[in-house]
């Protein structure tokens, strides 16, 4: 499993078998947790073990929803590493499917807010961000748009909203601003007063590049 992120985003792969609760992480989730690489096999007890103790029971809450539903297993939580560092992660997943197309687990990335922009380098963020984002004010303010629905969803900075976008341009290979038009464009199929609006925003967001016609990212 491998995982590609955009310049100071951490992100890592993992995927989850629902019969036998069966986990695989990337070397970069393993890392995250302070593990070498294929130094521990993945369970749901040591899952659940370096889960912050304020947020355990509702990471428990959605896995038992997952296993029961057949659903995502995504989530915005706090987890700590082997040496007592508390990260801020974003789990964005989608269901996980057998050639039959049969629903057989959640697969999707762990994304660690933590180290996102320190504070203190305000004048770096802003030569990134002038950089990155596209000279057309049209553009910018598509991107603007979309760093707002993911701000909104996820409860994150603009910084790291901007640097989620990023990822995935850089993932699928698809143009920073084409990727943001069309998730401003799909995010009306969205069933606002559904409970699960995360997961409903997790699979368009993994997705939403199969949708656009090719055009290289910038």
């Amino acid at each position: 499993m491998a995982s590609v992120a955009g310049e100071n985003l951490n992100v890592g792969a993992f995927r989850f078998w629902f019969i036998g609760q069966r986990w695989e992480w990337s070397d970069e989730v393993a890392r995250m947790h302070g593990y070498e690489p294929g130094s521990v096999q993945p369970t749901t007890e040591l899952m659940l073990s370096h889960k912050h103790p304020d947020d355990r029971a509702h990471v428990q809450e959605l896995l038992d929803y997952a296993l029961q539903s057949q659903a995502s297993f995504s989530s915005r939580h706090r987890f700590i590493d082997t040496a007592g560092k508390v990260h801020d992660a974003i789990v964005v997943a989608d269901r996980m499917l057998d050639d039959n197309g049969t629903v057989v687990g959640t697969e999707g990335y762990y994304i660690d807010l933590t180290d996102v922009f320190d504070e203190t380098r305000d004048e770096t963020r802003q030569e990134v961000l002038d950089e990155a984002l596209p000279d057309v004010l049209e553009a910018r303010a598509v991107i603007e748009q979309a760093k707002g629905m993911l701000m909104a969803i996820y409860r994150i900075s603009a910084d790291q909203a901007f640097r989620i976008l990023q990822w995935r341009s850089q993932e699928t290979n698809t143009k920073l601003r084409v990727l943001a038009r069309q998730l401003v464009s799909e995010v009306v199929t969205l069933v606002p007063t559904s409970s699960a609006v995360q997961t409903q925003f997790d699979h368009l967001l993994l997705t939403v590049h199969e949708r656009i016609a090719s055009e290289p990212a910038k």
